[in-house]
């Protein structure tokens, strides 16, 4: 038998109780040994990962990979190697395609996509409703059998609450999981950043955390009683946690994650009417930042990129009028990396909240143990390198870090055991 062969290497993994340095020994796609030499074999390859730290790699709960229908914000080639360049290895897509991610056809093209770019593999999320229209539930269990590891509405809304009602008791009904952002469109229309002082003073119209409490209350509820398995996406504000936790002490096993944004930057942010920060769910204040972050640190949240590439054209209208969303994948692992030097996340709380958690969630196995698979990433937390929009992997070029120097680069990036960047 054959191995690869990574020596030196700080392997981290907190699902495992795994952070040393050792040597680790990979061959038929599986982790063959850690810590010490297969009885027998040689080695094919070997990369000295001295400095550098090792992990399982990033998983991804929510980005828009604007793949098929719209080439000029991005592709499933372009942004999944922008996923790898953070060390991503398997990315959900959100279901707001062109046409829809609801039927078995589009999925299969999905599937067949990524197959073909060969960078982190892609895992689709279908439509919970027929073109995301809120009336009529897509082919559910057919999504589900085609290859969905679960269904979502992406951020639009439902009808009303029997809709949401028969989707959630027909989920209930196959164990399909749902992927839910809860956003209250009747309060959030026509905003386009917090509602708070900031908003007042650039005379811009505010989103307010009710839009996001009022829905998920809804879930919650429906969740008691439906029995759905039922994953929140994208939560922004200290209220929300506060509702989760609620229901987890009265038996509701719901999970939840929070954007990185929503880690990183508050309302300040928008200063300047900067439209690169015009993002869905809204950047709020700095005590909903701090209260996200003590819910990672905790182990209670997981961390999606809720990655959406744009074209500049795209960005350059006034704030209010702009399109949300940030291009994430190249810049999420200099984002993280700098929680973890200010001191405000702890790294084994990082990777186990974009990668451990996220598995957990999926029903996935993602860890640094033999004979698993090994999707892991290797990262170099010390490299300094520059952004700008002609290094970005992503056809997006709306990332925050653009023209600045950042700290954390990917060495490499294992899919199966096949290496991919």
């Amino acid at each position: 038998m054959r191995y690869l062969h990574i020596e030196n290497a700080r392997l981290i993994d907190p699902a495992q109780q795994l952070d040393k340095v050792c040597d680790i020994y990979v061959a038929g796609g599986r982790i063959a040994a850690i810590g010490h030499k297969p009885a027998s074999g040689e080695i094919e390859e070997s990369i000295d990962a001295n400095g550098q730290w090792l992990g399982p790699g990033f998983i991804d709960l929510g980005a828009h990979l604007a793949d098929p229908g719209y080439p000029q914000k991005g592709s499933i080639d372009s942004e999944t190697r922008a996923a790898c360049a953070s060390g991503f290895t398997h990315v959900c897509s959100l279901p707001d395609t062109k046409p829809v991610a609801d039927s078995s056809a589009v999925i299969q093209q999905i599937l067949e996509k990524s197959a073909k770019a060969g960078f982190a593999s892609v895992q689709p999320l279908g439509a919970v409703t027929q073109g995301l229209a809120g009336e009529q539930l897509a082919n559910m269990y057919g999504l589900h059998e085609a290859g969905c590891v679960a269904l979502s509405n992406a951020r639009t809304p439902f009808k009303d609450s029997y809709v949401l009602r028969r989707a959630m008791e027909y989920a209930a009904t196959y164990d399909i999981p749902l992927f839910l952002q809860p956003d209250d469109v009747s309060l959030s229309a026509g905003g386009c950043m917090h509602d708070g002082p900031v908003a007042t003073r650039m005379g811009l119209s505010g989103i307010s955390a009710t839009a996001e409490t009022i829905a998920l209350a809804q879930i919650l509820l429906m969740t008691e009683q439906t029995g759905a398995r039922v994953h929140i996406s994208q939560i922004s504000c200290a209220r929300s946690l506060k509702m989760l936790g609620n229901a987890k002490d009265n038996g509701i096993n719901v999970t939840a994650d929070t954007p990185l944004a929503n880690l990183v930057y508050t309302e300040e942010s928008v200063q300047g009417f900067n439209s690169l920060f015009n993002v869905q769910p809204p950047l709020r204040s700095e005590a909903d930042r701090q209260a996200l972050l003590a819910a990672v640190n905790a182990g209670e949240l997981a961390i999606s990129s809720n990655h959406r590439p744009h074209e500049i054209a795209a960005k350059k209208a006034p704030f209010a009028d702009a399109e949300a969303g940030m291009s994430m994948f190249d810049s999420f692992l200099p984002l993280a990396l700098q929680l973890v030097e200010k001191g405000e996340l702890s790294l084994s709380a990082l990777i186990n909240a974009v990668s451990n958690r996220p598995a957990a969630i999926l029903g996935m196995e993602q860890s640094l143990k033999e004979e698993s698979w090994f999707n892991a990433a290797l990262i170099d937390p010390q490299a300094v390198r520059s952004v700008s929009k002609s290094s970005l992997y992503s056809k997006g070029k709306n990332s925050p870090l653009n023209n600045q120097d950042v700290k954390g680069s990917v060495s490499a990036v294992f899919v199966d055991g096949r290496r991919v960047f």
